[in-house]
């Protein structure tokens, strides 16, 4: 398989048909293409569109029609995958014109190549998902790339107090960077971390946030956003926990919303400008994110430094 699922590049050549991109345009790749036509995409549902992302959305990650064809990517002469079906840990790869969105702002190439995922994933799970309102508060489990994004979507849209949860200290200080108001250090017995649930409810008046968002990819984890929230309150599992998971019924209790939004409902030729002009008023952190790139050779290097949580971002660079 060819790797990879976030990406930006320039545009080598084009097909007779595309007409939105030209060759040497800069680009950011999008893996969830819209076909505009299916009923979910009229909906406004672009990111689970039903003719391009039933890999995705049904919990599976193959080969989909909506995209270019898979015999565009040869090893030893047989087609093989694309990661999410545009394959960007490459130095070049096969999209179609639906999977480009060009990159109008003068913006770092490796800051615009962690948007269509991470970056997207993060805020649009607060603004489009859960649609954060301004003064409220949000507590954050897992700063990692998609937790400080979060943070970020949350700062953004005006919340008074964010809350960062995380059992690495150091990740806990990123999240200050970006914005978090107020740290949690968690312990890793805590079961669904309800010892820190309790620290949640002293720093909010005694009643829980009004928005909560998991973002640790830990199955065990998968309830602790319900602790986390107020009656009426709103739990957000951003991380994409697939595996079946025992919830403590009484953790809804009471009127609390809980929703399991899918790449924060990201609208492409929408998401992807309004993210970068963000950027360019200086309300987006994207270049702070990166803290290292690496060069294609380093690739097992940039995977031992994520595995570890050294960086907030690692970026594969081809010069």
């Amino acid at each position: 398989m060819l790797w990879g699922h976030e990406g930006a590049g320039l545009v080598t050549a084009i097909g007779s048909a595309v007409s939105s991109v030209n060759v040497g345009d800069a680009v950011i790749l999008n893996w969830a293409t819209p076909c505009m036509t299916c009923f979910q995409c009229q909906e406004g549902n672009q990111h689970i569109c039903e003719n391009n992302s039933p890999p995705v959305t049904a919990g599976g990650n193959g080969y989909t029609p909506g995209h270019a064809h898979i015999e565009g990517t040869l090893w030893d002469n047989e087609p093989i995958e694309r990661s999410f079906n545009i394959g960007t840990i490459s130095e070049y790869t096969l999209v179609k014109e639906s999977a480009c969105v060009k990159i109008e702002n003068n913006i770092p190439m490796p800051s615009a190549s962690i948007i269509s995922c991470g970056v997207m994933t993060g805020y649009g799970s607060v603004v489009n998902s859960a649609k954060l309102q301004a003064g409220s508060s949000a507590v954050v489990l897992g700063t990692g790339g998609v937790g400080l994004n979060v943070i970020q979507g949350a700062r953004i849209s005006g919340a008074a107090k964010i809350i960062a949860i995380d059992i690495n200290q150091e990740r806990l200080e990123m999240a200050k960077q970006f914005g978090a108001t107020h740290t949690i250090l968690a312990d890793k017995n805590d079961t669904g971390l309800i010892k820190a649930s309790e620290e949640v409810k002293k720093m909010t008046n005694g009643r829980g946030a009004d928005y909560a968002f998991e973002c640790t990819a830990i199955p065990e984890l998968g309830a602790a956003p319900l602790a986390m929230i107020r009656n009426a309150g709103t739990a957000v599992q951003v991380s994409g926990i697939e595996q079946e998971i025992t919830i403590d019924m009484r953790l809804f209790e009471w009127d609390k919303i809980y929703i399991n939004p899918l790449y924060g409902k990201c609208r492409p030729q929408i998401d992807f400008p309004k993210l970068t002009n963000l950027y360019d008023k200086g309300d987006l952190m994207l270049d702070e994110m990166i803290t290292r790139t690496y060069p294609l050779e380093n690739l097992q290097q940039a995977f031992d430094d994520m595995l570890t949580g050294k960086n907030a971002k690692g970026v594969i660079v081809f010069e």
